[in-house]
């Protein structure tokens, strides 16, 4: 748990991010360090952002501490405060109380929020970072977490790993839990062994089955279809339909020599958003584009007509697909 120069905690740490087994960790190096000091029982307040109010909070925290030289007040759903429960916050926070250890827990919390800064100009270490990493690092994340639990894995098990269990951190510290526990031996965890004991939940996000389609992977599109969140067969159209637009943008720029940098500039967007777009266009002549784009209004006409839209998706996933 971060400290000021003198090694003292903070009057107050907003945890912020995605990642709920990085945030569970915080949480419990918190509680461990304030066992040290007294009896966590007796000063510990835990409250729930989408349901206190401002009175309640500063009350809890302006409480003496019993046996202790500190107390903790926990609110969680931060980001769910209402508005006069969070100014009352940033009112508090401008002369904490030197007893109080206020602890914020959020998923999202903007930067530009006056509560953000509140906890912010505390010090630098007031804000802990718990994002999740970016799905592309997911396996190396499972890698570097395997050996909590006494065992190394593959990169191909890794990968496999997160795509049937999802990038949820806890789902997937709970599954390594039960490889290690399954696995015999000192070799690293293998795909086989994933395969067979993880069953296949995850979700597949919207942009998961768009770069698949782009990639002309059209059996993971099949394995993909089921899962994606929201996905009716007409809004994975539409994605379909926006990702051929993209592709054609980049085989023009393409062949005018362009790269990846100029596709985003055409696009409008990061280059990280495209930085796979010239690799994928090139998997599609002109053709294939100006054909997808084309028969993409027939198919959407055919499941606004009474074809069921299933059928009529897949069949036209496999025209523009199939090689």
């Amino acid at each position: 748990m971060a400290t000021n120069a003198n090694n003292e905690l903070l009057s107050a740490y907003l945890v912020v991010g995605d990642d709920v087994l990085k945030r569970e960790a915080v949480v419990r190096r918190l509680h461990q360090r304030l066992e040290k000091l007294g009896d966590l029982s007796f000063n510990l307040d835990v409250l729930h952002g989408a349901t206190c109010d401002g009175d309640e909070v500063v009350s809890a925290c302006n409480t003496i501490p019993f046996a202790s030289e500190k107390r903790l007040v926990q609110i969680s759903d931060a980001d769910k405060l209402k508005k006069a429960a969070s100014e009352a916050l940033v009112s508090y926070l401008e002369r904490p109380s030197d007893s109080t250890v206020l602890l914020l827990l959020a998923e999202k919390l903007a930067k530009n929020t006056r509560l953000y800064k509140a906890v912010a100009a505390l010090g630098k270490q007031a804000i802990i970072d718990c994002s999740a990493p970016k799905s592309y690092k997911m396996g190396e994340h499972v890698r570097a977490m395997a050996p909590t639990h006494g065992i190394t894995i593959t990169d191909s098990a890794a990968a496999k790993l997160v795509e049937l269990a999802g990038t949820d951190t806890v789902r997937l510290d709970t599954e390594l839990r039960k490889l290690a526990l399954a696995h015999r031996g000192s070799d690293p965890v293998n795909e086989n062994e994933v395969m067979a004991l993880v069953a296949h939940t995850a979700q597949v996000k919207p942009w998961e089955f768009a770069d698949a389609f782009a990639a002309r992977d059209l059996a993971r599109c099949m394995a993909y279809m089921p899962r994606v969140e929201g996905g009716t067969p007409l809004s994975l159209l539409a994605l379909c339909t926006a990702r051929v637009r993209e592709l054609i943008c980049a085989r023009s720029v393409l062949a005018h020599g362009g790269d990846t940098a100029q596709v985003a500039a055409a696009l409008g967007v990061p280059d990280w958003k495209v930085k796979n777009h010239v690799g994928w266009a090139r998997r599609f002549s002109a053709s294939d584009l100006r054909g997808a784009l084309s028969s993409s209004l027939q198919a959407e006409r055919a499941m606004k007509s009474g074809t069921p839209q299933d059928a009529a998706f897949i069949d036209w996933l496999v025209q523009v697909l199939r090689r």
